[in-house]
């Protein structure tokens, strides 16, 4: 990888041609062809899907996209009053001649007078497409809408919901984007001592991936179905990822600059090692991310692929746009003060300047985890599992409306059906029967006078056939709300005990037994997919770092990220703690797609700081260093760059959490939290601190699998006889060999690569300032 990288420097105007034309090509090509964005849906083998399927066939009127909208009479008045009614039924009119719908289910014919609340204040029209779900566009719910609100006066409230509705009140990611690439800027800016250059690659390398990223996403929708939500996460990760890649590669380039590496070679050490970072961070998320195929559910597949190409892109700009623009810096990649110091330095010592020391605050938390190894793995471990607790309480669902924001229409469209006719209104149920005869027809009504009589159903509609006669429809009210446990339970009473019993098939079908099934199949297909990736996760880390046990400890550290991460998003979207603060509008079960994708991402995440840490503890193990010696060194040159990389993440992910959309407040907290606690107390306490319980045993393999395993090599090796500053020498350069006059501790010894080690013959007194 040094090779590419030394050709991007030297070639770095052709380099930055190529990205700009691929900008300009892609980008335009976007423009042109435009975009068609729209979630297909489909759950093969769920009793749900059967129900839609045998309503497309043979009952395509009420096969197509629901929504409703929901009419509320001003106060002292009744939906039947004459300026209500004179109102409504314009604004209907004007829906039924919106293009794409297919018909509207007026309150104010006799056959639909039951969609008129008891108390005459509240009624509901059921609007239905032409077309599934996943046809229905923002435009087409837009003109909804607006036909709908015609209505709205001093005399009548109205308000919609369904599915089309809240996908076109999605708000846009742009601000809550732009709020994350100003806190990313300012984390940079202080990590870079103000290099306002340096501060600024991270975010352009991301910048062009996210934005070749979302052209190519754009056009990939014409081709297989993608929902525009995989835009946003797509823009969510690759920006996260993006800044943390484009971090990792410049600090250690920056280091190699100020120990006096000419430009091209601290470039090529640079991406020499942490490029091969990032390169088995970014590949693993992307095969975590490609690996939700497995999991059969169609709705996933635009978002994996989406997320993938965001990432991949952004490892691409990591690995070859930076070391072009960094020809371009040259010394601007510091600051003024760092370059003024580094002038002064090389006029006393000669060619080369000083390095910058990991000593300080880093060098001192390494030696606390080392001295209190035993309390401290204890401690954190007992903090990681004590926040991952209330993971044994998650439910998985889909959140309703009544979590959206109090001022949208589908809120307010939901409060206002809940007090007219109860909560179980915003989400029926469909009954869906085959029917081949009298007889069929006969025990279907039977069936629905048993489910009128099942408690948690309010009401149940007569039963609709359709035009060919095979199949008959009926509606199911229950008296919770769509997301509440007892709704899943009422369908699951219905399929495994009332239907059975029937004497006829029956599908229950609809939006909420819809996603009821959703959250069912990812549940039971979770834990495979999670062990294949950890598995493979696995096999890559023996195969890079020549041990069992850093691998294993390493898969069990991420997947107690991944606990910590899904317990505390339990606890504050399902139970409500701290809701006010993130000023959320109602609690509700964690969405069920969010947990795969948190689990792709995060173990990605997890994988780069846990490369980035043990990368630089084996650089010193190969080195010569004893164990301790070797964590301790490791941990305090990794420390500051992997903090700063998590308060990034951070900062990035948690903006997410108010940008409006729910599902992008759960996706943004839950990731936002996770590297906090992963940095915090799992790779800064607890990963180090097991390595110094477990001794020199932490880099034992068996024999015959060494010789079994592929060598993937992580951190290069340095260049042999690179004039490299040792540890604790400050302001000079120490040559393979020498020793510099005076040096406290005796005169250590020369590893082949030329670093100068000093202390006992161990090697393992780990006293004196660290190079970076």
């Amino acid at each position: 990888m040094s090779g590419l990288a030394l050709w991007c420097f030297r070639q770095r105007k052709w380099v930055a041609a190529a990205w700009l034309l691929a900008l300009i090509a892609v980008v335009g090509a976007g423009k042109a062809a435009g975009s068609d964005f729209g979630s297909s849906f489909s759950l093969p083998n769920t009793d749900s899907q059967a129900a839609v399927s045998l309503l497309t066939q043979n009952f395509p009127s009420a096969s197509g996209e629901g929504d409703q909208i929901v009419i509320q009479a001003g106060h002292g008045l009744t939906v039947g009053s004459a300026p209500v009614r004179t109102a409504v039924t314009a604004a209907l009119a004007r829906v039924a001649a919106v293009p794409g719908v297919e018909a509207v289910a007026s309150p104010y014919t006799r056959a639909d007078a039951a969609q008129i609340s008891k108390d005459g204040t509240v009624a509901f029209a059921v609007v239905t497409w032409d077309k599934p779900s996943s046809q229905v566009t923002n435009a087409d719910a837009d003109r909804l809408i607006t036909a709908a609100e015609t209505a709205d006066g001093a005399s009548v409230r109205v308000s919609l919901s369904g599915p089309s509705i809240t996908n076109s009140e999605r708000p846009s990611p742009g601000f809550t984007v732009a709020v994350g690439v100003i806190a990313a800027l300012a984390v940079l800016l202080v990590i870079f001592g103000g290099a306002v250059l340096a501060a600024l690659l991270p975010l352009l390398g991301a910048v062009v991936a996210l934005i070749l990223g979302t052209s190519l996403i754009g056009l990939l929708s014409q081709a297989m179905s993608i929902s525009s939500v995989s835009t946003e996460l797509a823009v969510l990760i690759g920006l996260g990822v993006g800044v943390d890649y484009g971090l990792f590669i410049i600090s250690r380039y920056r280091s190699a600059v100020k120990a006096g590496r000419p430009y091209a070679e601290a470039a090529a050490l640079a991406v020499a090692t942490s490029g091969r970072t990032v390169l088995l961070a970014g590949l693993t998320v992307c095969i975590a991310l490609l690996g939700q195929f497995l999991l059969g559910v169609s709705f996933l597949y635009g978002v994996s692929v989406s997320a993938a190409i965001a990432v991949a892109l952004t490892m691409a700009t990591a690995l070859t746009l930076l070391p072009a623009m960094l020809g371009f810096l040259g010394p601007r990649v510091l600051s003024r003060r760092e370059r003024a110091r580094i002038a002064l330095a090389s006029g006393v010592a000669g060619r080369h300047a000083s390095p910058a020391f990991a000593g300080g605050f880093w060098l001192r938390w390494a030696r606390f985890v080392s001295a209190r190894k035993v309390l401290v793995a204890v401690g954190s471990l007992a903090a990681v599992i004590a926040i991952a607790l209330p993971i044994f309480g998650l439910r998985l669902g889909t959140s309703d409306a009544s979590t959206d924001p109090a001022g949208s229409t589908t809120h307010q469209a939901y409060v206002a059906l809940a007090q007219g006719f109860g909560p179980g209104f915003n989400g029926p149920l469909e009954l869906v029967a085959r029917s081949g005869s009298a007889r069929d027809a006969s025990a279907f009504r039977h069936l629905l006078g048993a489910v009128a009589g099942t408690p948690g159903v309010a009401s149940v509609t007569p039963a609709v056939t359709s035009p060919n006669g095979k199949v008959l429809l009926a509606t199911v009210y229950p008296t919770t709300s769509p997301q509440a446990q007892q709704t899943v339970n009422l369908v699951n009473f219905l399929r495994n005990q009332l239907i059975p019993r029937s004497g006829v098939t029956v599908h229950v079908g609809g939006v909420t037994a819809t996603n009821i099934d959703f959250a069912r199949v990812l549940t039971d297909k979770l834990p495979i997919f999670i062990a294949i990736v950890v598995l493979l996760a696995f096999l890559l880390l023996m195969a890079v770092f020549r041990s069992l046990l850093i691998p294993l400890v390493a898969s069990v550290m991420n997947l107690l990220s991944v606990a910590a991460a899904l317990g505390a998003m339990n606890a504050v979207f399902s139970w409500g703690w701290g809701d006010s603060l993130l000023h959320l509008s109602g609690t509700g079960p964690v969405d069920a797609f969010l947990p795969v994708l948190i689990f792709s991402v995060l173990f990605g995440l997890s994988m780069d700081y846990e490369v980035y840490l043990i990368g630089r503890v084996q650089e010193e193990w190969k080195s010569g260093s004893g164990n301790r010696l070797a964590i301790v060194t490791g941990q305090a040159k990794s420390g500051p760059v992997i903090a700063a990389a998590a308060g990034i993440m951070v900062l990035v992910f948690g903006s997410f959490m108010f940008g409006g959309a729910r599902e992008l407040a759960e996706f943004g907290f839950g990731l936002a939290f996770s590297v906090l606690v992963d940095a915090l107390l799992i790779r800064s306490l607890l990963v180090p601190a097991l390595m110094h319980i477990l001794g020199p045993v932490n880099w034992a393999l068996p024999r015959w699998l060494d010789r079994v395993l592929p060598r993937l090599a992580i951190e290069a090796e340095e260049p042999a006889g690179a004039a490299t500053v040792g540890a604790g020498v400050s302001g000079r350069v120490v040559r393979p060999g020498a020793w510099p006059e005076g040096r406290p501790g005796g005169p250590g010894h020369t590893v082949p690569n030329g670093v100068i080690r000093w202390g006992t013959a161990a090697g393992d007194s780990g006293k004196g300032d660290i190079d970076a």
